[in-house]
């Protein structure tokens, strides 16, 4: 019947609501972060929940092909809470987020880099409300000596040719626009002179068309 609606889509919308409300955890755009040796890095995560959260648990991880480890556990109470650290595992970290004005923010922050610190660091994230589901995002660390510099050359040659592209388009424009109204005034020029022309009576004195006052004679 026309105007019916399948009695299947009331409960498909059911079984995606949860989905679309469901915690979010994000370790920023990059893949793979580089630091050099010896120096600190900062490992971000971040979480969004549209149901909010209560006594939410997180946990950071390291792996690498031969190791694994629990970098540090912790709670939040509520979205007034601050998070609440109760195993570290490694002295060299520091948690560095705050959950306070609704950032939501987990991350740590590593110092005194070592090579051995290449590896890939989890952020897991469990929210009871969600009846204990976790999420997690990883983040690859590429611990190095130096880091390489890297050659522009190439953009800003690019950047220099679409600059003038468009300089010169510009400039075309502005010639266009220049020559536009010259040519208008000349022609409002020419209208002026050929209007004024039309107008000035050029017939000699006795001529069709003129009127000549008649001079009295002079007397003597």
């Amino acid at each position: 019947m026309p105007g019916a609606r399948w009695p299947g889509a009331g409960i498909l919308g059911l079984l995606l609501l949860p989905a679309a409300l469901a915690l979010e955890v994000s370790v920023g755009k990059a893949a793979t972060i580089y630091a050099v040796n010896g120096s600190e890095v900062l490992l971000p995560c971040t979480f969004t929940s549209c149901i909010g959260f209560h006594n939410l648990a997180f946990t950071w991880s390291y792996n690498s092909s031969d190791a694994f480890r629990v970098l540090l556990k912790g709670t939040v109470k509520n979205e007034k809470a601050e998070p609440r650290l109760h195993v570290r595992g490694d002295e060299r970290i520091t948690l560095e987020g705050s959950t306070k004005e609704k950032k939501n923010n987990l991350s740590i922050l590593l110092h005194d880099l070592e090579f051995g610190d290449t590896g890939r660091y989890t952020c897991h994230v469990q929210n009871p409300k969600e009846k204990d589901l976790q999420h997690q995002a990883t983040i690859f660390l590429q611990v190095v000596d130096k880091l390489e510099e890297v050659d522009n050359t190439l953009t800003l040659i690019i950047l220099s040719v679409v600059g003038g592209v468009v300089g010169l388009l510009v400039l075309i424009l502005l010639i266009k626009k220049l020559v536009t109204f010259i040519l208008k005034k000349t022609r409002e020029k020419k209208k002026e002179c050929l209007v004024s022309s039309s107008g000035n009576d050029h017939t000699e004195n006795g001529l069709q068309g003129s009127k000549a006052e008649e001079k009295e004679p002079t007397k003597v």
